[in-house]
């Protein structure tokens, strides 16, 4: 067994505090953790710098204060395992949501939006966050971090953003404005000042920029890909046109006396039906339950998207179709002048109408109700 002197323990402590470990503690447990390897394993008649300097490097992949960074991240974040773990599983099943959610709503099955819900969710308010606690405490300088703050926080209006805009959810366009607005104007400018001046990481930051820069253009791209502003007007005064001529041939109705009680119950129920649905979607997009016609003066516009989560599902809206296509259904079955019903959005065939334009829902909408004036006139 050997034996250390006092001048070789005095020389190992010092090491230790020349290697970069300033913790107390630290110190003489390493020393002690030390000292029992060379006297267990160390003979006398080997070289003790040699043998000391093999021995040491097993503490550490680089510099021995590793170990007192380390401890320090240990003492700072005492779930700091179980946060590393919570990240990896939050982020592997939002991944697995994610997907499927993209599946089922691809293939127009039941779920899909539940499912996108709850994997965004855990992505943007779980995973990320995690992710830049976690990735924090191995920041070098205080700026690093707060390039790492504001990239978590792009991703999670990334997110969320998206997630507002495929469910049809009001305030997506400000979420994605506010995404490409940070990502643009504090974001890449920050990231790219503070990794270019690393001379071991300035390649990896220009490319990297480059494809954030490239990725921020795309998405302003397609902030821009939707119809001017006079064309949707336009569809609206359609639409508004559509419904003058509707309630003239109302106000002008009378019962032809070839058509049956049953028959006039029927159609007054389809044309219930479409009057609901109609309020529910524009309700839906500006808050109102119809159109005003001073629209444009009062700056109100509905969006050129789909109808909204009503329709998905057990929605009220996607209640009140299946209802309506059940009520012309029947009354075509005993009608000699049926309803046209066959390839339009009101075909059962046709899928789930959550994924069809306002527009084309409401001025089908009110074809029906007009065939259902021509027919009851």
């Amino acid at each position: 067994m050997y034996t250390l002197s006092e001048q070789q323990i005095d020389f190992i402590l010092l090491d230790i505090k020349n290697r970069g470990v300033e913790m107390e503690d630290l110190q003489l447990n390493l020393l002690d953790h030390i000292c029992c390897i060379l006297e267990s394993e160390c003979k006398p008649e080997d070289n003790f710098e040699l043998f000391y300097q093999q021995t040491i490097s097993r503490f550490f992949r680089k510099e021995l204060k590793e170990i007192e960074e380390e401890t320090l991240l240990l003492l700072t974040f005492k779930n700091y395992y179980a946060m590393k773990k919570t990240m990896l599983v939050s982020g592997t099943t939002a991944v697995i949501f994610l997907m499927a959610g993209s599946l089922f709503k691809l293939m127009h099955w039941p779920g899909a939006g539940a499912m996108l819900v709850l994997g965004v969710f855990l992505l943007s308010l779980i995973f990320l966050p995690l992710l830049f606690l976690t990735k924090s405490k191995e920041a070098p300088t205080s700026q690093h971090k707060v390039v790492l703050g504001l990239g978590a926080l792009v991703g999670i209006l990334y997110c969320l953003s998206t997630l507002f805009k495929v469910m049809h959810w009001p305030g997506a366009s400000i979420l994605w404005f506010s995404t490409v607005g940070l990502s643009a104007i504090a974001f890449i400018p920050l990231y790219f000042f503070t990794g270019i001046k690393n001379p071991d990481t300035k390649t990896t930051t220009i490319v990297t920029s480059i494809l954030l820069v490239g990725a921020t253009s795309i998405l302003f791209m397609l902030l821009n890909v939707r119809p001017p502003k006079k064309e949707l007007q336009l569809k609206m005064y359609n639409y508004l046109q559509s419904e003058a001529v509707l309630t003239r041939m109302h106000a002008s109705h009378t019962s032809a006396a070839a058509t049956s009680n049953e028959n006039t119950k029927m159609l007054d129920e389809i044309n219930l039906l479409c009057t609901q649905l109609k309020t529910l979607i524009v309700e839906n997009a500006i808050g109102e339950k119809t159109i005003p016609v001073d629209f444009e003066a009062k700056n109100i516009l509905i969006e050129d998207g789909g109808l909204g989560n009503n329709f998905y599902d057990d929605g009220k809206g996607a209640k009140l179709m299946a209802q309506l296509k059940e009520a012309i259904v029947k009354y075509n079955a005993q009608s000699s002048t049926p309803l046209p019903q066959k390839n339009s959005v009101l075909d059962s065939d046709f899928g789930n109408i959550a994924n069809y334009n306002v527009y084309t829902v409401l001025n089908s909408l009110t074809q029906m109700q007009l065939f259902v004036a021509t027919v009851n006139s």
